[in-house]
């Protein structure tokens, strides 16, 4: 495809703009436009083509390119596209140092990162550990004047989205850190702990592992949020292991609620308990709280102000759901009362704690006189109704003036047992009148204006099966999808017309196979009409003095198939060749076959589609849709039929994959793949010939777990080879291609019997 090539002006200037010459990325370019035109604004696109055309300036061939192209839109998604500049540094450092070669794993693995990070600062800290980690095992040669590459870089990207779907970014930092200072001067033994491969590696993560992770709980509480609270706000993680003088506190803004990256059970509350209770609190202040102008009220006063307020948020979360009492409770802090020395130390945030305590607990058990008279204050103002936040801020006030000490000015400050941490930061409790704090302004979203849309469909991503590491690939294959072409519908009934003594044969078969209108039940208590043989014997024991069955009605229902089928077919380069003993090629003889079965099922009245795939590199694998479910084999399916053609590689898995996509979504009681394929498991950029043939094994075993099953017919005369690895018992090799278009409906008609 060249520029001329583009019918719209506009992927002519974004094509311009890119300005390589790679083929591979002319092959999916308009496909890669769609997505990036979906996800990113206006300013994003120039940087995201300009970014790409940097990448592929690197002299590091077509792979980063790619990794890039793909995997930018699905990050920009997950974690904000101002953190390219950040990605495109680190690029430029490994370009600069030895570490090069690092710089595809780590395009590769970037957005199943991000989507794990969900946020552009939790990001820049998994950037600062890979910079940190790239320049302290980046070592010299003294003498020789070279500098040698990190030996672990490339493998730690590789295993990076698997060690942060079990640790924290703080985790992730102590693991990193375990493996540079124990095996920084080791070059193999590092290479095996960062792939995993080593024990050590495998005990130090299994150290590191702890809490409730955010990610993996993040659905549930979007669901709690909705469902109890009727608040869909975005849930954003924040680590807490980067910022050790001041450690961040959980608050909400207009990007959405920010949380900690993970939370640890403490005592009896569970971690997900714990966010529960943190996003409660946060959407009581959304639906209650009033910001207050502060510029005339003292620190303290505000501190007290939040505290008051807390509390009269979390009494009416309690009226509305009283079993958050004890939550609450069991998370807030309860200050002994004369743990603090008011001669030597500032006892205010003392006070305050125990104060909050009070509010909340009935049973408190504190004597201060003050302390009881606002407790009083507070309930009877409450007993009211919701009362206000500026109500509540001058009970606050009252307090502060009635309470306040000389030494509350002491420069230390009691600090045991007075923070509350499921409580926000209250930064939306205030608002400031002072010149320059106008409001954040942020980037609307992107949207397409009409007259700008690009053909394609987005690119979908699926894993695949490193067999040497036991781990997944994540995003590895990138599977486009289209509408096959069409050709003349003609030759498709040309075809069955050549066949048809077999389809006479056939439809014998079918009769047999068609579901029955009714079929009896017999044996009910309760029916639409009475069963007289079971009804004669049943009065005949009566009369014998025996126990009469009491089930003399039937019933009926009606008999039928409930399968969906998908014929998921091979067209590599190899059909093209001549079958052996005939004079067709193995893509006609595959066409006839097909076609065929489209017949038969249709005529069973199965709901099934068809599809073909061909992969050029894992970057391109092609699915091609022939018939949909939703269609009968009419003129318009077998036009694409007619137009079927051949070429390029077979790389199966991700095909497999993504065609369960379509097929788990039927409901069926069985759901039947068939693939139908001439060779093994191949791809021009798959050195290992068994790693392909692998990541089908492994694809047919999560088709199995789906409820799919999987059904190969192989027409590769070595098939014997490989073909059981992959799919066990549940494949048949049919040795006499010419007999495909007898053998391909004969097969099915028996797998469904």
């Amino acid at each position: 495809m060249t520029e001329t090539e583009y019918q719209h002006p506009l992927m002519r200037a974004y094509w311009k703009q890119l300005d390589t010459r790679f083929p591979q990325v002319e092959e999916v370019f308009d496909d890669l436009m769609a997505e990036a035109l979906a996800v990113l604004t206006r300013e994003g696109i120039d940087a995201y083509l300009e970014a790409g055309r940097v990448i592929g300036k690197l002299g590091r061939g077509v792979e980063p390119m790619l990794a890039f192209l793909e995997e930018w839109p699905s990050t920009a998604k997950a974690v904000g596209e101002s953190a390219l500049p950040a990605v495109m540094a680190l690029i430029q450092r490994m370009q600069k140092s030895p570490n090069g070669r690092a710089i595809t794993p780590f395009l590769q693995t970037l957005a199943p990162v991000a989507r794990r990070l969900q946020s552009q600062a939790l990001l820049q800290h998994y950037l600062d550990i890979t910079l940190d980690f790239m320049e302290r095992t980046t070592g010299s040669i003294h003498g020789h004047h070279t500098t040698f590459p990190s030996p672990g870089l490339p493998e730690f990207f590789a295993q990076a989205p698997a060690l942060l779907n079990q640790l924290t970014l703080a985790g992730l930092k102590n693991w990193v850190e375990y493996g540079i200072r124990n095996y920084g001067t080791h070059p193999e033994r590092q290479k095996d702990y960062f792939s995993l491969q080593s024990a050590d590696a495998r005990a130090v993560l299994q150290r590191e592992r702890h809490g409730t992770l955010l990610v993996d709980v993040e659905r549930k509480l979007d669901l709690y949020l909705r469902g109890l609270w009727q608040d869909g706000e975005h849930l954003v993680p924040y680590s807490t292991a980067f910022d050790e003088l001041r450690k961040p506190i959980p608050y909400y803004d207009k990007l959405g609620i920010r949380l900690p990256d993970v939370f640890d059970d403490a005592g009896e509350i569970s971690g997900i308990d714990r966010y529960r209770v943190v996003l409660a609190h946060m959407v009581g202040h959304r639906r209650w709280s009033e910001a207050q102008i502060a510029d005339n009220w003292s620190p303290f006063q505000r501190m007290a102000v939040e505290f008051f307020e807390d509390c009269r948020i979390e009494t009416l979360l309690i009226r509305e759901y009283p079993g958050l009492r004890r939550l609450f409770l069991a998370l807030h802090p309860k200050p002994v009362q004369d743990a603090c020395d008011p001669e030597t130390t500032s006892c205010l945030r003392h006070r305050m704690a125990m104060l909050s305590r009070a509010l909340l607990d009935p049973d408190h058990g504190y004597a201060d006189a003050d302390l009881n008279d606002f407790v009083a204050r507070f309930h009877a103002v409450m007993a009211q109704g919701e009362s206000s936040t500026s109500e509540i801020a001058s009970l606050a006030l009252s307090y502060v003036a009635k309470t306040r000490r000389q030494s509350d000015q002491f420069a230390k400050v009691h600090f045991d047992d007075t923070v509350v941490d499921y409580r926000d930061d209250n930064r939306q409790l205030w608002k400031f009148i002072e010149a320059g704090d106008e409001e954040e302004s942020f980037d609307e979203k992107r949207k397409i204006e009409p007259g700008e849309e690009i053909r394609g469909l987005p690119p979908r991503h699926y894993p695949e099966w490193d067999y040497s590491s036991q781990t997944y690939r994540p995003d590895w294959a990138s599977v486009y999808e289209a509408l096959h072409a069409s050709g003349n519908a003609a030759d498709i009934d040309r075809l069955l017309q050549k066949h048809a003594a077999l389809a006479k044969r056939l439809k014998k078969m079918l009769d047999l196979l068609k579901p029955q209108d009714k079929m009896r039940i017999r044996y009910q208590e309760e029916g639409s009409e009475l069963d007289l043989d079971v009804a004669i014997r049943s009065l005949i024991d009566f009369k014998g003095g025996a126990t009469p069955d009491p089930r003399i009605n039937m019933s009926h229902k009606t008999s039928g198939r409930n399968i969906a089928v998908m014929l998921l077919l091979d067209l590599s380069e190899s059909l093209n060749e001549k079958a052996a003993g005939s004079d067709q090629t193995i893509l006609e003889l595959s066409q006839e076959a097909v076609s065929l079965l489209a017949w038969a099922i249709e005529k069973l009245g199965d709901p099934f589609a068809i599809a073909g795939f061909h992969s050029n590199t894992r970057h391109d694998v092609r699915y091609l849709h022939i018939k949909g479910y939703g269609e009968h084999f009419n003129d318009d399916v077998k036009a694409r039929l007619a137009a079927m053609e051949a070429g390029y590689s077979t790389r199966m898995g991700a095909a497999m994959r993504h065609a369960a996509h379509y097929l788990g979504a039927r409901s069926a009681d069985k759901k039947l793949m068939l693939i139908l394929t001439d060779g093994k498991p191949s791809d021009v950029d798959a050195h290992d010939e068994r790693l392909l043939i692998e990541d089908a094994r492994q694809a047919v075993k999560e088709l199995d777990q789906d409820g799919i099953f999987t059904y190969c017919i192989s027409l590769d005369p070595k098939a014997d080879e490989y073909v059981g690895d992959i799919f066990g018992r549940q494949f048949t090799v049919i040795d006499h291609i010419e007999r495909l278009p007898e053998r391909l409906p004969q097969l099915f008609m028996a797998l469904t019997k």
